[in-house]
């Protein structure tokens, strides 16, 4: 069996009049964040972590911001896809960090509702996901308020083969 390691990273602007969908689950907030899709930084950085640990790209090469199809997407369907093509290559997630960095709204409260909905879409054990939420003590854009950030390592399995 080999171990591998991904990384991801995302973020969005804020944007009014979206809802703010963060690690699978609706979060009230007065702006969404802008995005082809649904501008789920949590979920869009675990992709990018997953499909970095497995060798296979980043979310823009298999979800182009300019195909129709994924024009307002619950990211949720990235992970499944994501997952499936990591299966064909004989890959398993093992466990994902997730760091959603934000100085507004506060996270912390939902992190247990992300760290489920994050662990079903992977189908795996929630004890599987960790989520944790930041503020960035009010530096940079986050800082400002302009928007998230997020940082996702994965680790993935993937059986011998031969």
């Amino acid at each position: 069996m080999t171990i591998r390691i991904g990384i991801g990273y995302d973020s969005h602007r804020f944007s009014a009049g979206r809802p703010l969908r963060l690690g699978g689950v609706t979060v009230p907030h007065t702006h969404g964040l802008a995005g082809h899709s649904d501008g789920d930084v949590a979920l869009h950085a675990v992709v990018d972590a997953l499909l970095g640990a497995a060798a296979l790209g980043d979310i823009g090469t298999h979800f182009p911001d300019d195909d129709p199809q994924w024009k307002g997407a619950d990211s949720v369907r990235f992970v499944k896809k994501v997952l499936e093509t990591l299966q064909q290559g004989g890959f398993s997630v093992q466990q994902v960090d997730l760091t959603i960095i934000a100085e507004r709204p506060k996270l912390a409260e939902r992190t247990g509702a992300m760290r489920a909905a994050t662990a079903k879409a992977l189908g795996v054990d929630v004890s599987a996901v960790s989520i944790k939420a930041k503020t960035n003590e009010g530096m940079g854009w986050v800082g400002r308020g302009e928007g998230i950030a997020a940082i996702a390592v994965a680790t993935v399995s993937q059986a011998a083969t031969g």
